[in-house]
This record gives C-alpha cells, sequence and structure tokens, in this order.
C-alpha cells in the first residue's frame, strides 16, 4: 500500500521528467515502461530532442569554422592537429603536467582515471590555459557541439591502463551517453598511440536516422532488470550487428600526435579502446550535457563568469555531503600532479 501511494504522489513529477534528460529505464517507471514505449514514447523522446538540436546548431552554426562544422556534421566529431599554436604548447604542457593540485580518483577494471578541476587556481597558475579556454573560435565549437551557449566543465584528466583490476572496463565498450546530444573534447598533451587505449568513435553514429530511431524504439521494449545495468540506466551499449543493423561502420580508434584537440557529440556510440600496454594518457577534457528539449541557447546562470570555473569543487562536495544516497565514485586522491602514479598504488 505504502508503495502504491508512493507512486502515485510522485506521478506528476515522473510526468514532469520525461521532459528532461532524465534516462534511466531501470529507475523511472514511465521511461521504463515497456507499454509506454511499444505506444512510442521512448522513440517520440528521440525524435523530439534530436529535432530540436539541430534546430539550435543551424543558428550556433556561423559562429563554427567551416571545416570544422563540415567534418562535425559528416562524422559526429572533429579532430583539430596543433589546436594551439605549436610556438606555445610546449610551455602550457609543461605547466600543466608539473602542476600540483586536488584531485580525485575512479577506478573501472583495469583503468585508473585521475581529474583534476580546472578551478581559479590552475587558471591563475597556468594564463595560457585560461587563453586557450576562452578563444572564440573553441567556444564557438564547443557551443555547436553541445548545442547550447554553456560553459562545459573543464578538467585535467589522466588514464592509467592497465594497472591491477580484474572487472572489465565498462568504457572500452562501445556506447552512447544518452539518447540525445553531449560535447566531450580532449586536448591530448601526449602523443595517443593505438596501443595505448585511444579514443574511438563510430562515424556518423550521431545522426537519428530512421535506421537508428528504429533500434532506439526495439531497445525502448528491452526488460530494463534483463540487460546490463549501464544501458539500463540509459547509456546503451551496442554490439557489432546493432551497429550493422542501423547502417554504420565499427568503431575507429584515434591515434593522434600531442597538441590535438578531439571534439565529439557523446549521443553517438564511441568508446576508449583497450590499451595493449600499461601506460598513461593525459589530457585536457572538457564536458557539457543540458537538457535536450530547451529551445533556447543559452540562460544558463551555472556558465556565468565567477560560478563556471568554480562548479566542479561544488559538484564534488555535493556528491560528497549525499553520497549515501546519491553515490560518490570520485574519491579524493590528495595533493596530485597529473604525471603521479595512482593513490591506491
Amino acid at each position: 500500500m505504502a508503495a502504491r501511494l508512493a507512486r502515485i504522489l510522485l506521478a506528476p513529477l515522473h510526468v514532469l521528467q520525461l521532459a528532461t534528460s532524465a534516462k534511466s529505464f531501470l529507475d523511472h517507471p514511465l521511461i521504463g515502461s515497456r507499454r509506454l514505449n511499444r505506444m512510442g514514447l521512448h522513440r517520440a523522446r528521440v525524435r523530439l530532442a534530436d529535432r530540436l538540436c539541430r534546430w539550435r546548431r543551424r543558428r550556433l552554426a556561423r559562429h563554427v569554422r567551416a571545416d570544422w562544422r563540415k567534418a562535425f556534421d559528416r562524422d559526429g566529431f572533429v579532430a583539430i592537429g596543433n589546436a594551439i599554436d605549436p610556438r606555445d604548447f610546449p610551455a602550457l604542457r609543461q605547466a600543466l603536467l608539473s602542476y600540483e593540485g586536488p584531485a580525485r580518483e575512479m577506478r573501472q577494471g583495469d583503468a585508473v582515471t585521475r581529474r583534476m578541476a580546472i578551478d581559479p587556481a590552475m587558471l591563475d597558475a597556468v594564463p595560457q590555459l585560461r587563453t586557450f579556454l576562452a578563444r572564440r573560435d573553441i567556444r564557438g565549437l564547443f557551443h555547436y557541439v553541445a548545442s547550447y551557449r554553456t560553459e562545459p566543465l573543464h578538467y585535467i584528466q589522466t588514464i592509467v591502463s592497465q594497472c591491477g583490476g580484474n572487472d572489465p572496463d565498462p568504457q572500452e565498450t562501445v556506447h552512447a551517453d544518452s539518447f540525445h546530444a553531449s560535447m566531450k573534447a580532449w586536448l591530448f598533451l601526449n602523443p595517443v598511440r593505438a596501443e595505448d587505449g585511444p579514443f574511438t568513435y563510430v562515424r556518423g553514429s550521431h545522426l537519428y536516422t530512421a535506421r537508428r530511431l528504429d533500434w532506439e524504439y526495439r531497445r525502448s521494449l528491452s526488460d530494463p532488470a534483463a540487460i546490463d545495468r549501464l544501458s539500463a540506466r540509459g547509456s546503451p551499449r551496442v554490439s557489432d550487428d546493432d551497429l550493422a543493423a542501423m547502417g554504420l561502420g565499427p568503431a575507429e580508434g584515434l591515434a593522434v600526435p600531442a597538441n590535438t584537440l578531439v571534439v565529439a557529440d557523446t549521443g553517438g556510440f564511441h568508446a576508449r579502446g583497450a590499451a595493449a600496454q600499461a601506460g598513461e594518457r593525459v589530457e585536457i577534457w572538457s564536458y557539457a550535457r543540458r537538457n535536450p528539449f530547451l529551445p533556447w541557447l543559452g540562460g544558463d546562470m551555472l556558465s556565468l563568469p565567477g560560478i563556471a570555473e568554480r562548479r566542479v569543487g561544488w559538484l564534488w562536495a555535493f556528491r560528497d555531503r549525499f553520497a549515501h544516497r546519491i553515490g560518490q565514485p570520485w574519491q579524493p586522491a590528495g595533493v596530485r600532479r597529473p604525471i603521479d602514479a595512482p593513490a591506491e598504488d
């Protein structure tokens, strides 16, 4: 009786959440309803989110270099070599690799990911970094891929591969982050070889074609309790057969030299390539995802100067405070440098 009453009382909230980025088939009674999804609920949300995304991008397109926009529209990502003037890159790279600051780490399978917030302290210590993140061409590209004028969250990220652990790394399975567009970017501070576990992407998978929508419909009919947990929570894993059914090719690893910026829509299918040997990747990592159903481009108060660069610290503190309810995978690792060994080692 109590559970039924709770469902009734929460029903208005659940309905409102359909107009947000909520994506879990496992935790949301409407999103995970196979009856409603047979009637087309999930497919309708995917289609509407895509239409609004394309409408917003058309309004942002004039702020993006034509060659970058063409590559992104075709492939779902753009790779920019020598993103920073080669005369300036060595000094920026050295300043970031030697920077010491508070760090957080998370283990997934045999990989440990460390993140250091690009916050006011780091921006003051490394002014070249502030200059790069303020560039109009880079900001225009970030906004276009995210489909919003929103300031991404920025980190220095280190991924240490093959450092113990027997569980599979979920990031190595080709997947989409959600049912709608989102932006991630990597400015690689060191070369990334094929054997280092590079970022991989399925070209063209950011396009919500009729075959992609059919696949989304079919997956919405699965029992969320009978599929893998990450897919059930809205980050669907995809097989080679699934890709073929959508008319897509395999994921391609992006082996790139240092000073390459990759910006991708992670609503498309992507993964972290499997590393063939122990090693590390170090990068400026940026991320932006917003409610896909908003018709306006801006209006994000958290993107205001003085607020935007403090959000990561606030987010970590919030999750620490409510870890018992929402979880906190990012554990404090003390004061570190990006090139230091994982704290747990």
